[in-house]
């Protein structure tokens, strides 16, 4: 394997955790690029604000494509850091100081970011990984001013779109929770997860468009709030939860200018935490105010946050998480529960 870093004490710090197991050679990133043409594993430790260090990887990207695993190491753990190690072609992003345990764990797992075909033959990653790169770029934009790249994004969801029709969800499901964290990770797993419901239910492909994008954008209002919230474990407190339901009014607000956004992803945005008995947010809406596009990805959103891996709560059952949503009467739509029982159980 190959440890590229920024600084001397940086890449001894990586090297003395993984040379116990495996041979390691490393580079900084301001040498001149020894990377071999196809490594097994890279792991990336710099500073992802450095202008530098970022051409540097560029400058590598061939190569660094060609490796099974990319782990960067990502300080600070902020979301324009982390954007960036996705854009860069990040496979893990491991954020904040370097951790043995979860580097040798990202290093031992499957050397394939994707699960294996009924033949044994491994799938392609152009959807995984074309995905938490657009989610990354997103992010990144938004903190940074920047304008959003929307084709890309609704390229990305059209792959995911692909992949689910091909190998279906829980491959999806399986892989995105194994190499993704976070809200990138339930990003792609709303995604994932509306996109098979559309399958089932037949909508037509321009109604499947229109969802696996407001799927893609859906949590966008999240990039203005600090990870310490969005990642905190345990319960928010009063003042935290009300930073975090602002989050689709921001996005809302993100995303109106654009002309290649419809006015029906614009309001998935805005009103995918909205109930039909009225309870929700941001605007209160009641039943009939609610559009299909919109109940369809509220359940989507709630389902994939009940079964998202996270470091400090063991992964919910899908059995368990389905009998969640039968719960909420009232608040959802009992068909389109009813619905959506194949997808949480058997797809």
């Amino acid at each position: 394997m190959h440890v590229l870093a920024d600084s001397s004490d940086k890449l001894a710090g990586v090297c003395s955790i993984v040379e116990r197991k495996f041979a390691v050679a490393g580079e900084r990133l301001d040498a001149e690029a020894r990377l071999p043409h196809s490594p097994l594993a890279v792991v990336v430790r710099a500073d992802l604000r450095d202008v530098d260090n970022i051409a540097a990887l560029k400058k590598r990207a061939a190569r660094l494509a060609k490796a099974d695993k990319r782990i960067f190491l990502v300080e600070p753990p902020t979301h324009v850091c982390i954007s960036q190690a996705y854009a860069l072609g990040a496979t893990h992003v491991l954020p904040g100081a370097p951790n043995q345990t979860k580097l040798l764990a990202a290093l031992f797992g499957s050397p394939n970011p994707d699960a294996t075909s009924a033949d044994g033959q491994p799938q392609p990653d152009d959807a995984v990984e074309a995905a938490a790169a657009a989610i990354g770029s997103m992010f990144s934009s938004v903190m940074l001013g920047e304008t959003i790249d929307v084709d890309g994004a609704k390229e990305a969801g059209r792959k995911i779109a692909n992949r689910i029709a091909e190998h279906g969800l829980s491959e999806w499901l399986t892989t995105v929770r194994r190499h993704h964290e976070g809200t990138y990770q339930h990003c792609l797993l709303v995604t994932g997860v509306a996109i098979d419901f559309g399958l089932s239910l037949g909508v037509r492909k321009d109604d499947l468009e229109r969802l696996y994008s407001a799927a893609m954008f859906h949590d966008i209002g999240k990039a203005k709030i600090p990870l310490t919230i969005l990642d905190k474990p345990g319960r928010l407190d009063a003042e935290e939860r009300t930073l975090i339901e602002t989050h689709p009014v921001t996005g809302y607000e993100v995303l109106k200018d654009y002309a290649n956004i419809s006015p029906e992803i614009l309001d998935a945005v805005r009103h995918h935490h909205e109930y039909l008995d009225g309870s929700g947010y941001p605007d209160a809406l009641c039943a009939d105010s609610i559009t299909d596009v919109v109940r369809i990805l509220t359940i989507s959103d709630i389902f994939a946050a009940l079964i998202e891996h996270r470091s400090y709560r063991p992964t919910m059952p899908r059995e368990e998480a389905y009998s969640i949503l039968l719960g909420m009467q009232g608040k959802l739509e009992k068909a389109l529960v009813a619905s959506f029982k194949q997808v949480a159980l058997t797809r």
